[in-house]
């Protein structure tokens, strides 16, 4: 499957998780999204996302003040 690349530097916490939340939309189940990031919030908002809208987080990695989150589609919810 493919994998898209969200830029979400310099945009504070919530709107990493929107804009995350709005392209995981466009994407069909199994395609993966990684979102880069550096507001310290990011990674546990975008854990608790992709949890919420029955997502797979498959990693988040974080690196000098930056984190990389790739999350895998689900299925839409009931």
């Amino acid at each position: 499957m493919s994998e898209y690349t969200l830029d979400c530097l310099g945009l504070k916490c919530p709107l990493p998780v929107f804009r995350a939340r709005k392209r995981l939309r466009d994407l069909r189940v199994g395609e993966v999204l990684c979102v880069m990031a550096d507001d310290p919030m990011a990674p546990l908002d975008l854990e608790h996302m992709a949890r919420e809208d029955g997502h797979i987080l498959l990693e988040i990695t974080a690196h000098e003040g930056q984190s990389r989150a790739r999350i895998e589609k689900g299925p839409a919810k009931a």
